[in-house]
């Protein structure tokens, strides 16, 4: 069974702050873009696509150069966002994605960011991508659709089952797949692999088959629309009440199907196009907060859910991918790696938070914290009581937001996660990656046999340490060990 709730009214620590913070909520807007890479926002340095809304949303606030998702990968880290433990800790959701018929991977019950918030008060909606997995067993996208999110802590869902490029291609409102003719049953075929004829729908290979549902269908290049409505929406309803919305895009994963008004806008081809919509969507978000005179008591954050990647069977890689890396786009900056591996561009990713009079604006943060790190720190925020058992990896790292100039790291360690399974730690500027590990550079006859890095110097990760330093290698391997046998980092 997950971690529990609590029974009580929350109660705050002391200090004017947190009694603030109590008396008078904030609004909390979460928004996780999807595949969006280091360098790819003009105030993390990119110049040939523009994200005005999203430097803007920076300039108000503060943005974090040592910010990490959990995983290189997006349903682990959505899983260890939404409970606050390292997914790798759960079998179903330690290596690889789930699929479009996948169980929900979430034990109900458990205490996840939305559960917590929920207890607080708030109304709690989420918008956009889930990913996390519907139902028990196979999912049946006929009937009514539980357990889901509704099962784990939000009052409201407006959801894409999976991805974009997995079967089905149908939005799920609540427990219901939106605009299904019960005449025309969806199913689903898993065996089908992307490319395949009979993968397409809409004219986009997908990874697996579909048929039935054709009523149902949701339309790519109106996508990121939908969401932007139906989180602005969500908003309103709400605006009473303190809310909570976790705002999913799609963009900038693939299929990238930009609407027409960004096909060619960008210096990027298609992913910088996507880019464009994917900041477009923001600013709808941030509107929304400012006609509803909402944005002074909210605190917006953005991030991503891993690091950037080129689309090996799409537009992204034409030409050796002239139009987007030698162009001069570097979508992961000064990072080498990429999604799926244990090398900082699979998981060092933009974090931007905005809270007026609460974060001062224009900070620049260089402490290490974690998307994981949501769950305690929303706790935090609200004055909510996170049980001990909860959030097992979760770090507080409020200091961090409310001061970007603070010395004292917030989070002295961390553990990274491959799409493939395996595992790294960061401790300070060390950064080990056990032999075997994925996304380390390939080994050569005689080499060591991991990998082990001070990213203090080495920030592109070019030169292997591990032979060089014993000790190091093993306080960060005994760390490491210690973190996955005894189930918890916080508080060990």
């Amino acid at each position: 069974m997950g971690a529990g709730l609590p029974r009580a009214a929350p109660a705050a620590a002391g200090g004017a702050l947190a009694q603030n913070i109590v008396l008078r909520p904030p609004n909390i807007v979460f928004i996780l873009a999807d595949d969006i890479g280091y360098g790819d926002l003009g105030c993390y340095g990119a110049f040939k696509v523009k994200t005005p809304n999203l430097d803007r949303l920076a300039a108000a606030g503060v943005r974090f150069t040592d910010a990490h998702s959990p995983s290189s990968m997006c349903t682990p880290t959505r899983y260890a966002f939404m409970t606050g433990r390292y997914a790798w800790r759960n079998p179903a959701t330690a290596r690889g994605v789930l699929s479009g018929v996948a169980p929900l991977s979430i034990q109900p019950g458990t205490c996840t960011a939305p559960a917590l918030l929920k207890q607080a008060g708030y109304a709690t909606g989420i918008v956009g991508k889930w990913h996390l997995g519907l139902g028990e067993g196979t999912t049946d996208y006929n009937r009514e659709i539980r357990p889901g999110p509704l099962e784990v802590g939000f009052d409201y869902a407006f959801i894409l089952p999976a991805t974009g490029d997995r079967v089905p291609c149908v939005y799920v409102e609540n427990r219901r797949v939106v605009g299904l003719d019960p005449k025309d049953p969806i199913a689903c075929d898993y065996s089908v692999a992307r490319g395949a004829p009979e993968s397409f729908v809409l004219g986009v290979p997908r990874i697996g088959k579909m048929t039935g549902g054709k009523a149902a269908l949701w339309n790519d290049e109106n996508m990121a629309a939908t969401f932007a409505a139906k989180a602005a929406a969500f908003i309103e309803q709400h605006r009473e009440r303190p809310f909570f919305l976790y705002f999913c895009t799609h963009d900038i994963h693939v299929p990238r199907v930009p609407n027409a008004r960004f096909k060619g806008t960008s210096q990027a081809g298609v992913r910088g196009d996507t880019i464009h919509s994917l900041d477009w969507t923001v600013g709808e978000v941030l509107a929304a907060l400012d006609r509803l005179k909402l944005a002074d008591n909210t605190l917006v954050i953005f991030s991503s859910d891993n690091g950037g990647v080129l689309d090996p069977n799409g537009p992204d890689v034409e030409h050796g991918g002239t139009v987007e890396t030698n162009n001069g786009h570097l979508f992961n900056g000064p990072l080498s790696g990429t999604k799926g591996g244990l090398i900082e561009g699979g998981h060092r990713v933009p974090f931007i938070a905005r809270w007026p009079g609460r974060i001062k604006a224009g900070g620049v943060s260089k402490q290490m914290i974690s998307l994981v790190d949501l769950l305690a720190t929303f706790a935090a925020v609200t004055g909510a009581a996170l049980p001990p058992e909860a959030g097992p990896d979760s770090i507080n790292v409020l200091p961090a937001l409310l001061d970007a100039s603070l010395a004292e790291p917030v989070r002295k360690d961390l553990v990274m996660h491959s799409g493939a399974g395996a595992l790294a730690i960061r401790e300070g500027d060390w950064k080990l990656i056990p032999a075997g590990g994925q996304g380390q550079p390939a080994k050569k006859k005689g080499a060591a046999g991991g990998a082990l890095y001070n990213l203090a110097q080495d920030l592109g990760e070019q030169k292997n340490l591990y032979a060089e330093h014993p000790e190091i290698v093993k306080r960060l391997a005994d760390l490491l060990e210690k973190y996955r046998t005894e189930g918890r980092s916080r508080g060990v």
